[in-house]
């Protein structure tokens, strides 16, 4: 590897075209600088300078000796950069993982927040649908998990403090067969219409979603706010979060609909690994704990 002497010869000497001028660049007399490029030359093997034209130049090998020993030193900058954050209780990288349920949207002041500390830790955030939330704590996919549904499972050095309660409506388009079905339905009737829902991730059962009854027909989307949108056209039918399609709801966008069997209100969970916790965690951790911020969080954003 080169010495930061010897990078900054090469970007001297190819930036200026000239022993001399690279000499008073570097604040070196030209006889020194002339050795070190020898040197230079001697350890590889190889002519870097081409010397026979009027402007000194970098040979292809020069060239490419410049160029990798200049990612080179800047790999090794931010490896330091990465040990020292590292050895001051920061991690390397924070993998949060959100259930779908929650708009990304409402993270954003905080990751914000998070990014004027400076840390350089780097943040990871994907989605997880229902019980594939829990997974990825378990296989290592997640260092923080938010929002998660269903009571916490067994996990090794699992933590957990509840988020807030989601509330739930079943809702369908005013066009929908059901728009203007007696209430309240009935299971039963809901099995001649097609069921809007965004599919457990879990790898480690099958795959499902939330109130669809045996032999119901379904539509698959990717998150919840397909699945909203999809209603809203009358595509499908299914439990929407009250507090996102409240403004749909108010201006008949929506329609609510009386159940038999209504569904119990979501305790929301935010939970982590105790076994693996820096200050990036712990600031999360407190952020995540503030009743503001989790209000927002479990509301959401209202789809209009």
């Amino acid at each position: 590897m080169l010495s930061i002497e010897e990078l900054a010869l090469l970007e001297a000497i190819r930036e200026t075209g000239s022993l001399s001028r690279a000499a008073a660049r570097l604040g070196k007399a030209p006889s020194t600088v002339s050795h070190a490029a020898r040197q230079l030359e001697a350890r590889f093997d190889a002519l870097l300078f081409d010397r026979r034209r009027y402007r000194l130049q970098l040979t292809p090998a020069g060239h490419l000796l410049a160029q990798e020993a200049s990612r080179v030193m800047l790999d090794v900058d931010r490896l330091t950069r990465r040990v020292k954050q590292v050895a001051g209780g920061w991690e390397d990288r924070l993998w949060i993982v959100t259930d779908e349920i929650l708009e990304f949207e409402t993270l954003l002041p905080v990751i914000r927040a998070f990014d004027a500390l400076d840390s350089g830790v780097t943040l990871r955030i994907t989605h997880e649908v229902l019980t594939g939330t829990w997974d990825a704590l378990r296989d290592g996919r997640a260092d923080l998990v938010v929002g998660a549904t269903n009571e916490p499972p067994v996990i090794p050095g699992l933590r957990w403090f509840e988020l807030g309660v989601m509330d739930w409506v079943f809702a369908v388009a005013p066009h929908h067969p059901l728009g203007k079905a007696t209430e309240p339905l009935e299971p039963s009737q809901l099995l001649q219409h097609r069921a809007v829902v965004v599919a457990d991730t879990s790898r480690r059962v099958e795959v499902r979603g939330y109130g669809v009854q045996g032999g119901q027909p379904t539509l698959a989307v990717p998150s919840m706010h397909a699945k909203i949108h999809a209603q809203r056209e009358g595509l499908g039918v299914g439990w929407l979060p009250r507090q996102r399609v409240a403004g749909l709801l108010e201006r008949g966008a929506l329609v609510e609909k009386t159940m038999a069997n209504p569904r119990e209100p979501n305790l929301l969970y935010v939970a982590w690994r105790g076994d693996h916790q820096g200050r990036a965690l712990d600031w999360w951790l407190a952020q995540l704990r503030q009743e503001r911020l989790a209000a927002r969080l479990v509301q959401g954003i209202a789809v209009t």
